[in-house]
């Protein structure tokens, strides 16, 4: 029988390879949190510094989001080309020396550039390390250990709100960028020596050595090793956007992108302007930092949980569950402006709305097959990318008409509840 590294992960005990694996790609959402969200909490001292209004800053916001839309959508599939291991090294790279330059911006060109460069090594590790994760896991767990890895996303984030907090008001804005650019450099020989490329890529696409580099996999794994690989299927080249949209991945595959599109217009409003909007209710800008961090860390404890809840009562049921309650938290901001529990508000729609979100990601994992995975993943990733850029200028341009607070989070809600409603709606069969 062929050998077949999906049924050996499915029906065996994970290993510390396999461990190791995900706790790398952990780190590496990790620090993506903490780079996507830095300039949410930067955005206050350099507005200050500059003296430039919601509007630009909406603009800035946005710059990173179209840098990871082209990672997601023209980087990340290149994944499946030259492997999930060699892209992310290559991401981490990218992101390190961006982050690190954009501390020396004088300008917001300057910085819509580094934000923007910065943005295609984002977006293309996020698709590769969800793909990845997806292949080293059994298939029962495999929801709960691909949110488990984007959980690291909002958990850089949180570190980072709790350092800006303490850094910027002594030793100003740049400083932050300066530590997330080596904090994502020293990450590269992590890469290079702990992190496992996936069997299922040296299989189906056989590079130069894949039996031997298959068989150090295996034997680390604690398995038996093989003498040959499975014979190489040589399939006409088809595009891989025609695959999403063949005849049994076409409705699901649009129905996944509006949701994450959505889903995701709503969660970097929040992401971006929660620090901002804070300080605008009169907070000072240490505590609307903090908001900013309550928020993350409410997305971390309702990615995890997503993630359980999922394995349980299946992705669709879950997710669906969590954006439409979210929704109803969002209407009701209103409710809460003034009050002591406003924080508990801002830490539940982080939890909702980020675990929700999440869940859609392993709904992309699971959807589609190794020969495009990191594709499938990327293309959606793109979809929810083209949402969040909207999401960031949307509130920017109503934020600067002077629409109040309240009326924002309702506006926001709708996008919310659609894609709650939609998600409950997917129609592969693959997703539970």
């Amino acid at each position: 029988m062929p050998f077949n590294p999906k049924s050996l992960i499915d029906n065996t005990p994970m290993t510390r390879l396999q461990y190791g694996t995900v706790i790398v790609c952990l780190i590496m959402n990790m620090i993506d949190g903490m780079d996507v969200t830095l300039i949410a909490y930067t955005a206050p001292a350099i507005a200050k510094a500059w003296t430039i209004g919601p509007q630009a800053l909406g603009v800035v916001f946005s710059a990173g989001l179209i840098g990871m839309t082209v990672g997601t959508l023209l980087v990340a599939p290149l994944g499946d080309r030259i492997g999930r291991k060699n892209l992310i090294l290559i991401s981490a790279g990218i992101i390190g020396i961006c982050i690190y330059i954009t501390a020396y911006s004088t300008s917001i060109n300057m910085l819509l550039i580094f934000r923007f460069l910065s943005g295609i090594g984002i977006g293309s590790m996020l698709a590769n390390t969800a793909a990845l994760t997806a292949e080293y896991t059994p298939d029962k767990t495999k929801d709960f250990w691909v949110s488990f890895i984007v959980g690291g996303y909002p958990l850089g984030a949180v570190i980072a709100g709790l350092v800006s907090a303490r850094v910027i008001p002594i030793h100003g804005w740049e400083r932050m960028f300066i530590y997330a650019g080596l904090s994502s450099l020293i990450t590269l020989p992590l890469i290079l020596f702990f992190l496992s490329e996936s069997m299922d890529y040296y299989i189906k696409h056989q590079p130069l050595n894949a039996l031997s580099k298959v068989n150090s996999i295996l034997q680390k794994m604690k398995h038996s090793t093989i003498d040959q690989l499975p014979q190489r299927i040589n399939k006409q080249a088809v595009l891989p956007i025609n695959k999403l949209l063949s005849s049994e991945y076409k409705i699901p595959s649009i129905q996944l992108w509006i949701a994450m599109f959505m889903a995701l217009a709503a969660v970097y409003f929040l992401t971006s302007w929660i620090p901002k909007l804070a300080t605008n209710a009169g907070l000072p800008m240490q505590l609307a930092i903090y908001a900013g961090t309550v928020f993350n860390l409410g997305a971390l404890f309702g990615i995890i949980t997503q993630g359980y809840l999922s394995s349980r009562f299946g992705l669709k049921k879950t997710i669906g569950v969590f954006l439409i309650i979210t929704s109803v938290l969002m209407a009701s901001f209103g409710l809460f402006i003034g009050s002591s529990l406003l924080l508990l508000l801002v830490g539940l729609l982080g939890f909702g709305i980020q675990g929700g979100w999440v869940g859609l990601y392993a709904c992309a994992a699971r959807m589609y097959p190794t020969e495009f995975r990191a594709t499938g993943i990327g293309w959606a990733l793109s979809a929810g990318r083209v949402g969040g850029i909207v999401g960031p200028i949307l509130g920017g341009v109503l934020i600067g008409a002077g629409l109040s607070l309240v009326n924002n989070f309702i506006v926001f809600a709708i996008p919310t509840l659609i894609a709650g409603l939609l998600t409950l709606k997917i129609s592969s069969k693959k997703i539970s």
